[in-house]
Parts: structure tokens; C-alpha cells; sequence
């Protein structure tokens, strides 16, 4: 086909109209891609007052948010969790053997919002911005006065050299069940199908959350075990020298009402898990399994990391870097950190983040009122621990904490203990824990399910 001259020049138009239309486009695309995008506000009602926002709402921030309304009622304050449901992890080890229901663990967040006259925001925390003093969520980004970061703790595996494929087994299949809530889940499936054999708990050195939990866990378990005639033994693993708290009730407890079921191992380190084989490796000895609890070590939460507020150290690792005495970041007086994701020796438990998150309010009303700031104040540490649940036994430990000058650390202050658990003394201990979780239920959500 011959085409002609005309059309040939009319094809040649046409193409390069197109090439500089394709190059237009393209132009156009790469400043598009250039452009940074704005960040989506939260939607959220505008701070009608100084807007205080506190990441977590655990036993810490639901103590920061209800209490800085107490004591600054013009404050916005605005809680940020990334869970819909609070799960209590104190008392989840009478769970797993049916002493208590679901319903006496889990609670509503927007009950407690309503309660305590505050905002409760569905969202993931994903970074702060310090110099425009922003967070950013999962759900638009959160104008602040003053940021409370309350998020707790995360595990560290990396005392086990754990690769990737082992770490996620670990946190898969053998969860430390020290954060809610799925993982307790599984170890109730675990304890409730438990046949027989070797059920390995393990116990963290340094200052791991609750630290009478895992012994408490042993207890629980062996009763378990006793009461069902089963075929087994629980063996403790314990990186420590000596039982970390409450010794003289937990060895006793060990010794006399479980000598044939626990197996109590100090000072062992792990030096390989074999999850196939089910089979811990220890610098003396081989434990085979037939199932467990692997507690690893603990850091602060990621989200500290993220925003660049984390110190690591030998004592420290990647909890918080605050002056001791305020809560405030070192650099930022605005933002505080409370909770287990602090560094101070405080034991990271429910009632002493609770009452710790009080201090913490008080300290940032104080600044919002203009007021004189207040002198530093030692939260409380008020612990139960049953040794028993056939029947209920339990031990007890309360304390304060002082700063001692000369070591620059805190210890123990006011320390009151009881640790029999023998006779009616034990039997009302271990009633007990139901009226304590009860109490500070009724503080954070304002309801008594007890």
C-alpha cells in the first residue's frame, strides 16, 4: 500500500503531539512523587485546653489520663491504645486453672473514658515528632502540650541468640504470657492439655515484669498438676541465684507442698533451645520437654526506641531515658515516660504503676496549673502471690522505694511482708487478691466486677 506524502507528515503530527504529551505526563508524575504528602490530622474534637496525650493503657496510663482530669480539669486529655479490650495480666495466672472467668480480666476502655471524663483514641503510636511536638498513629497525627508515654514493655530474645526463625517459634508457639492478652490464651490451652512429662518455666534475670509471676506459675501449675494425678513435673529454670521475691514463702511452698512436682534450677543460663527436639540446653544439663514457658529478658517498648527517648545500658536496656525524679525526658520537659518502660529499679507491676501514674499527673497538673512542682513521692508496691489454689494460699509484700545517694540507685523502703502461707493466714491472703484486682478495677474503669 503506497501512502502519501500528506499523510506520512500528518502521522509525524500526530506522534510527536503524543511524545510531548507522554513527556508532559511524566513531568507531571515526578513532581507529583516528589511532593511530600501531608499528614492526616486525627479526627478528634480540638483541644479546647491543653491537650495532654498519653500512649498506653495499661496500668500506668489509665492512672496518668484518669488523674490528670482529677487534678487539671481544663486539661484535653486524649489516651492512645492499640488495643480495644484491657486484659489484666495480674491475676491471669488463676485464669489458667479456671479460679477466675474471662469476664473478672478483661475490661473497656471506653468505660474507662467515660469514667474518667477523657478521649480514647483506637490507634497504633508509630512516632513522635519532639521539635513539633506531635505523635503520630496509625490514625492521623495527634497535636500535644505534654506526651505521656506509658507503653510498657517488649520482650528481648536476644539472650538465647535467637535468630529470627527461632524468636518468632518462641513468640509463637512457647509465649512468655507477661503481655496481653493472646498469649495467655495459649498457655491456658497449654496448662488445661498438659498429659504429662516436663513442663519448663523460665525465670529472666535483671528487673523482668512482676517478678513473683513466674514462681507464682510454677505453684499454680503443680497444683494443677497434683489435683489432676497427672504424670508430671514443672522445672524452673531460673538465670538467678536465689528466688527474687518472696523467697522464704515460695521455697517453703516449693518444698512442702510440691517436693515431687517442682524442680527448682538457680543460676542457669540457657545456652540452646531445640524446639524440634524439645530439648534446653544448659551449660550442665539437657531438659527434655513436653511443654513450656519461655520468659526471655525484657526491654522497653519499641515505640520508646522509635521516638528516640530510650537509653541502653547494662541496667538499662532501651527503657526510657528520664531524670529519675520528674519522669521528664532528658531534653524534652514535656514529655514523660511511666510504667514498667521506665529505668528506675521500681518492681514493674500493676500497683506500682498505678500509683505511680498518680505521681506522674500530679507532676504535669502542676506545670498546667502553674504551680510549684511537688516533691518527689515513692509509688507502692502491694503484691499477693498464691502458692496454692486447692485450696487458695497466699503470700504478701508491700513496699515504697527511697534513692540511695551513695550507689545512686533506689531500694526498698517501708518493706512489710508476710509469707506464710500455712493454716488461716495463707487461706485469707489468697482471698485476698480478688478484693485488691477489685480495687484497682473500680480506680481505672469505675465499676466493681467483683
Amino acid at each position: 500500500m503506497n501512502i502519501s506524502r500528506r499523510a506520512v507528515l500528518k502521522l509525524s503530527s500526530a506522534l510527536a503531539g503524543l511524545l510531548l504529551t507522554s513527556q508532559a505526563v511524566a513531568s507531571d508524575e515526578k513532581k507529583t512523587v516528589k511532593k511530600t504528602p501531608k499528614k492526616e490530622e486525627a479526627f478528634i474534637p480540638k483541644a479546647k485546653g491543653p491537650r495532654v496525650v498519653v500512649v498506653g493503657g495499661g496500668w500506668s496510663g489509665l492512672s496518668v489520663a484518669k488523674n490528670l482530669k482529677i487534678f487539671a480539669p481544663k486539661a484535653d486529655i486524649v489516651l492512645v491504645e492499640q488495643k480495644d479490650i484491657f486484659f489484666s495480666c495480674p491475676v491471669s495466672n488463676l485464669w489458667f486453672v479456671d479460679k477466675v472467668d474471662l469476664d473478672f480480666l478483661t475490661h473497656d476502655f471506653l468505660q474507662a473514658a467515660r469514667y474518667g471524663n477523657y478521649l480514647y483514641f483506637h490507634a497504633t503510636a508509630t512516632g513522635v515528632d519532639k521539635k513539633n511536638n506531635i505523635l503520630h498513629t496509625s490514625r492521623g497525627d495527634i497535636g500535644y502540650d505534654y506526651l505521656v508515654l506509658a507503653p510498657g514493655i517488649d520482650y528481648d530474645y536476644s539472650c538465647w541468640n535467637a535468630d529470627e526463625v527461632l524468636e518468632n517459634r518462641l513468640r509463637m508457639e512457647y509465649p512468655a504470657g507477661m503481655k496481653p492478652s493472646s498469649e495467655h490464651i495459649t498457655i491456658k490451652n497449654k496448662v488445661q492439655n498438659f498429659k504429662g512429662g516436663n513442663f519448663i518455666i523460665t525465670v529472666p534475670s535483671g528487673n523482668y515484669r512482676c517478678l513473683p509471676a513466674p514462681y507464682e506459675r510454677a505453684c499454680i501449675i503443680a497444683d494443677f498438676i497434683k489435683e489432676k494425678k497427672i504424670k508430671g513435673k514443672v522445672i524452673v529454670l531460673d538465670e538467678n541465684n536465689d528466688i527474687t521475691i518472696k523467697p522464704k514463702g515460695f521455697h517453703t511452698a516449693f518444698k512442702e507442698l510440691y517436693k515431687d512436682i517442682i524442680v527448682w534450677e538457680p543460676s542457669t543460663q540457657i545456652e540452646k533451645i531445640d524446639l524440634d527436639k524439645k530439648v534446653v540446653t544448659t551449660e550442665f544439663e539437657e531438659y527434655a520437654f513436653e511443654d513450656a514457658i519461655f520468659y526471655p529478658h525484657v526491654r522497653g517498648a519499641k515505640i520508646l526506641e522509635i521516638a528516640g527517648v530510650a537509653k541502653d545500658s547494662v541496667f538499662n536496656k532501651l527503657e526510657g531515658d528520664i531524670n529519675q525524679f520528674t519522669y521528664e525526658v532528658n531534653g524534652h520537659p514535656n514529655i514523660y515516660i511511666s510504667g514498667d518502660a521506665r529505668p528506675m529499679g521500681f518492681s514493674k507491676s500493676g500497683n506500682t504503676s498505678n500509683t505511680e501514674g498518680a505521681i506522674v499527673a500530679k507532676r504535669i497538673a502542676a506545670k498546667i496549673n502553674k504551680e510549684k512542682d511537688p516533691e518527689w513521692d515513692s509509688p507502692t508496691t502491694l503484691c499477693i502471690s498464691e502458692v496454692g489454689v486447692y485450696p487458695e494460699r497466699g503470700i504478701f509484700i508491700t513496699t515504697q522505694y527511697k534513692y540511695v545517694k551513695a550507689e545512686k540507685t533506689f531500694d526498698f523502703d517501708k518493706v512489710f511482708s508476710d509469707e506464710n502461707w500455712k493454716g488461716q493466714p495463707g487461706l485469707d491472703k489468697g482471698e485476698n487478691v480478688y478484693g485488691w484486682a477489685t480495687s484497682l478495677y473500680i480506680d481505672m474503669f469505675g465499676i466493681d466486677k467483683g
